[in-house]
Formats: C-alpha cells, structure tokens, sequence
C-alpha cells in the first residue's frame, strides 16, 4: 500500500472514531433512554461506546488492551465495585484461555506443530482433493492442542505456500488460491466443535458466566453437544464448495517424496516434542472425559502449563513473552462486560431495547436461525473486534429470550461463532489478515477471498439447513 494510501486511511479511520465518540458524548451528556437506563448505565454507555471505538478504528495505534483500560477506569471512576469491574479476569474462562495459548507458544517454540503438519503430509499422494483432506487432519490436530487461531495460521500457512511454491502454481491462480484458503479454513473452522478449539469458546463462556441466570450453562459437553455436528458440516460443505468457487486451472505434479523428504529434514523427535506431545494429548482427553472424572478445565490447561514448565519445555523468562498479553487483557475486559452491565441497569434497558425487536423472529426457530445469521452476517462489516461487541450486546439479553419464546442460550453459539468467522473482506476477519501477511506474494487475491467467503456464507446457510432440525431434536427450541 502506498504511503498517501496508508494516510487516507488513517484519517478515514480517526474521523469514524470522532463520530462514535460524539455519540458517546451525547449519551452522557443527554442521557436519551432515562429513566429506563439509569444516569450511571447512560455513563456506562459512553465507556462501552467509546472502548469499541477504539478496538475498531485503533485511533493512534492505541493497543486493544489499552483500549480496554480506558472502559476500566471509567466504571472505577464511577464507584463500581473493583470486583464487578474486574470479573472477567478472575473468570475460569479466562484462566482456561491462558493456559492454552501457552499450549499455542509451546507448538511453535519445539517446532511440534510443523511436525504434526508434515507428519499427516506424507501420508497422501499430492493431489488437490488429497492435500485438502491433509490440512483438515491437520487443522483438526491443532485444533485439539490449542484454541489460538493465529498460532494455527502460522503454522498451516507456511506449510501451504511450501507446498504451492514446491508444485510451481502460477502466482495468484485458482489452484493456488485453492491450496492456500483451504488451509487456512482448516485453521480456523473445524476447532470451533468444542470448547477449546477456538477462541470464541472460552470468550463466550466467560461472558455466559457473567450473567447469573446463564452461569454454569455453558461448559465442554454442553457446548460439543450444540457445536460439534454444525462444525463438521460447515467443514464438510466448505471443502465441497471449494473447489466448485476455484476450481485450479493448473495440474499438481508434486510427488509424495517432497512430504517424506521435508519431515526427515525435521529429523529425530526432541525431548521437548516429545513432553509436549505428552501433555497436550492428554490435556485434550481430559476435557473429552469431564463428565467422568469432573475436573474443571481450568484445572486441566493449568495443569498443563505447570508440567510443562517443570520440565523446562517453557522457561521462566518465556511466561512475560511466550503468548500476547494485548490480547489477554483485551479478553478480560470483554469478559467484564457483563458483570458491569448487570450491576448499571444497561442489561435490563438491552433486554427492553433489543427483546421487542428479535421478538417477531421467534414465530418459528428456522425464521429466527436464519434471521439472526444474516443479521450477524451484516454486523460483521463493522465488527471487526473479533465480533467481542456484538457478543458482549447481546449475551444479556439471553435469558429473556429463553424465558418468553423458549430459545435454548445455548443455540446463540452456533450463530455467533458462524458470524464471527466469517470473511466476505480480508478487514473482517483479523486471522485472513495474519494469513495473508504470513502468505506475502503468495497469498490469494481480495476477489479469490471475498469468492471463498461467499462460499463460507452459502455454506453457514446451508449448515443451519441440517443444525435447526438437529436442535430442535435435542430440546434447543421449546
């Protein structure tokens, strides 16, 4: 991009913060909604306003984490209890999260990851079918270790453009666009079956767990169960539609032997692979068994992280480092968000502002799955905080959806998680900006991507097809 690019859009993006700050400041100054919100909710209101605002538009490069400070000293400085303000970070979600990002550091640091990913590569003949099924297996092993989505990327990614570069497909041609978007879907869908496969799990169980009337309802069976069967056939339906949008224009003559020969290049395990293999397969199997041995995953990833360190495979020094704190203080402030609505009256005045709207979409659950999606669909072009504001809005207001028109809570995962991965632009979706910075002058062009996205909305569409008989089945709509 071009510097007088790169100025316009930073100038286009300072005035968009100004304009959300000026509705900020009317909503405190003119408190519109009292007495329905309380004068202390409208204030409330300005911090939220303004905090998105700066997730969003990044005014002055300001970090996400810092941004959410400012939402932190404004609820303290309005005499907000410290432990209603700071409820997201002493959340289990929240300490679920950060151990399993360091499983994330742990994968890259012992080079396990590439391993893994060589490791299934060599298995399969080089063809465009086979090397898409390799990278769901290998999208579905990372996603099994850890639920950072951008560790995945940088893992997946490189292996991706090793494999365009060693076939000699033509920069940007549909077989490489193929190869590469197939590979990074692979990173970022099938994890999101359970729990910990994806980062928008542990968000939206901290977020649950802020409200009283959801806490306890969201953990790994209860989510497999609403989460599992969607995810595998969105997985399915992107692979299919896939090659259907790019269909490659260019023949694979690759030979197996490049796979067999780059995972002997790796060489023999290391000690440190090997702990580690250890001990994120059996962190894995442990939240696959909770209903049996009932120990929290909290417990479990911490547990994780603690051998992990006494056995030296993460050092001291690397616990400030190894894993992006921007991104877990940016978690916890999200996670508060509840908690401080709760306690300021703004959940009550979201349940009277939003639950007369979505009300009329309740009439069956196919009107109000396929409503909300395209809803979510249309927030994602101004969401583009990992979608944690359009969570944060509307998990209060579940519980009265539930009690007047019979909508499981748990039925929102399937919508949020399909609208928050969604990519009809690359600035919609940070993981397909890491991609395409990691792919460089590999990577697929905006037209190949916003074609795959279509793909991906199509296919969401189509998955509901088969997830609303399926809730319907298991009581999610009463």
């Amino acid at each position: 991009m071009s510097t007088a690019a790169s100025g316009t859009k930073f100038k286009v993006t300072d005035m968009l913060f100004l304009v959300m700050l000026a509705i900020a400041l009317f909503v405190a100054i003119a408190k519109p909604w009292v007495p329905e919100l309380p004068p202390q909710g409208h204030l409330v209101l300005f911090a939220l306003i303004v905090t998105i605002g700066l997730w969003i538009f990044k005014p002055c490069s300001i970090p996400q984490s810092v941004a959410g400070m400012f939402f932190l000293l404004f609820t303290l400085a309005l005499k907000i209890p410290p432990a209603t303000v700071f409820s997201g970070f002493v959340s289990s979600a929240l300490w679920t999260l950060i151990p399993a990002l360091f499983f994330g550091f742990v994968l890259l640091k012992t080079g396990l990851g590439k391993r893994i990913g060589f490791m299934v590569m060599k298995l399969f003949n080089p063809s465009y079918p086979m090397l898409v099924l390799a990278f769901v297996i290998i999208g579905l092993a990372l996603s099994a270790l850890t639920p950072s989505i951008t560790v995945r990327c940088v893992i997946i990614v490189p292996i991706a453009v090793s494999v365009i570069e060693a076939c000699n497909l033509k920069l940007k041609s549909k077989g490489s666009a193929l190869i590469l978007l197939s590979a990074w879907v692979m990173a970022l869908v099938p994890g999101t079956g359970w729990l910990t496969g994806s980062l928008h799990g542990p968000i939206l169980m901290g977020m649950y767990e802020a409200v009283p009337e959801l806490k306890g309802l969201m953990n790994f069976s209860s989510y497999l169960q609403v989460m599992l069967i969607p995810a595998l056939v969105l997985t399915v339906l992107l692979i299919v539609g896939g090659f259907f949008a790019l269909k490659p224009d260019q023949p694979i003559t690759l030979k197996k032997e490049y796979f067999q020969e780059e995972y002997k290049n790796l060489g023999a395990w290391s000690r440190e692979e090997v702990i580690s293999a250890i001990i994120l397969v059996i962190c894995f199997l442990m939240f696959f068994t909770n209903k049996i041995h009932g120990i929290p995953d909290g417990a479990t990833v911490l547990a994780g992280l603690f051998l992990l360190t006494l056995f030296g495979v993460i050092k001291g020094t690397e616990i400030g480092s190894g894993i992006s704190w921007d991104l877990v203080i940016f978690i916890g402030v999200a996670m508060s968000f509840g908690a401080v609505f709760g306690a300021t009256g703004v959940s009550k005045w979201l349940v009277g502002v939003l639950v007369p709207v979505i009300a009329p979409l309740t009439s069956s659950p196919w009107v109000f799955c396929y409503s909300i999606m395209i809803l979510f669909f249309i927030l994602r072009f101004f969401d583009v905080a990992v979608f944690v504001p359009t969570f944060a809005i509307f998990v209060p207001i579940l519980p009265e959806i539930a009690n007047n028109f019979g909508v499981n809570p748990l039925v929102w995962l399937g919508l949020f998680i399909m609208g928050a991965n969604c990519f009809f632009l690359s600035y919609t979706n940070m993981f397909a900006l890491v991609s395409e910075a990691l792919a460089k002058e590999r990577s697929w062009t905006p037209g190949q991507l916003s074609t795959y996205g279509l793909v991906y909305g199509v296919a969401c569409l189509i998955t509901l097809a088969i997830a609303v008989p399926y809730w319907i089945s298991i009581g999610m709509f009463s």
